[in-house]
């Protein structure tokens, strides 16, 4: 939908669209975006480079541009995140996470719940990797196996129902995953095996880990290559870390080893890797690829003795 508006002072004619807002002749890309505000029937966009641009004079049309915009960025997010999964409940609710704290979307699928604030602060958090799920007053608190915690609610009539779904979602995908996870193989020299999402087990991979180094065998209906990895914090938190980071990408393993330049050249990319930890805890460690070759097996074994 287009809109008539004031923009920096000038008559300007505003329309969004999924992957940005077209200003007169400017597009400004959701990956460019910090945050979506809104005060006195003005919606000022925060961009990443320290502008703050005004829209005002929106008239009756205020509500349904402000809807449409925080919808289509969230959409955009959701996307970055690479959330593909069906969704069972949306919600708008307070959210606390570990680098910010506001009002947002509450949305639960079925192996994720996803936190979108109107902002870059946008989190997919993994069911199958929570330790605990409270219910306190009217605050859900998630707490991860890695030990970070996410906390929200104040969702009215909402907050029992979410809880309750949450629960139930999270026990579910925890047993389908477990049989999945079962059923994939571990080939040597492997001897670490995980699954990509819990749906797809017929998507799962190997590592093979030595002291300081990583070798990650994707198991895809593609040729793939053997992924490497250098690390310095202790085997353990790495492997946790590595498993919620594959779960979190999926098969998007491009993202992964693509240089700056073309993750600045990609604005999807840009947005995940702003928004996703798991996409910066593998870009940080990765150390390149092993095509599959002759030589394949003894290259990785003088990797992994290095």
């Amino acid at each position: 939908m287009k809109y008539q508006a004031c923009v920096a002072g000038r008559d300007t004619q505003v329309s969004i669209d999924k992957e940005g807002v077209h200003l007169g002749t400017l597009f400004l890309d959701y990956a460019n975006v910090a945050a979506l505000r809104e005060h006195n029937h003005r919606v000022y966009i925060d961009t990443l480079a320290g502008e703050s641009i005004e829209i005002s004079m929106l008239g009756f049309s205020y509500d349904g541009f402000w809807e449409e915009l925080t919808r289509c960025f969230a959409t955009r997010s959701l996307e970055a995140l690479f959330v593909e999964e069906e969704q069972l409940m949306l919600c708008e609710g307070e959210y606390a996470l570990p680098q910010d704290s506001a009002r947002g979307i509450i949305a639960l699928y079925t192996d994720s719940v996803c936190i979108l604030p109107q902002n870059r602060h946008a989190v997919r958090i993994a069911l199958c990797f929570t330790e605990a799920i409270d219910l306190n007053g009217y605050t859900i608190t998630i707490t991860m196996l890695s030990g970070v915690q996410y906390s929200f609610g104040k969702m009215g009539y909402d907050t029992k129902p979410f809880y309750e779904r949450l629960t139930k979602a999270a026990a579910k995908v925890k047993q389908t995953r477990q049989k999945l996870l079962e059923q994939a193989p571990l080939r040597a020299p492997f001897t670490h095996k995980g699954l990509f999402r819990t749906a797809q087990g017929e998507q799962y991979w190997n590592a093979a880990m030595r002291a300081g180094s990583c070798a990650l065998e994707l198991f895809t209906e593609e040729d793939t290559a053997t992924y490497l990895y250098r690390f310095s914090e202790p085997a353990e938190q790495f492997l946790l870390n590595l498993r919620e980071a594959t779960e979190a990408m999926g098969i998007h393993r491009e993202i992964i080893y693509l240089p700056e330049e073309k993750i600045a050249a990609n604005p999807l990319y840009r947005m995940a890797v702003a928004r996703s930890e798991a996409v910066r805890f593998l870009r940080a460690r990765s150390d390149g690829r092993l095509i599959h070759n002759a030589s394949h097996a003894q290259r990785l074994e003088e990797y992994l003795d290095k």
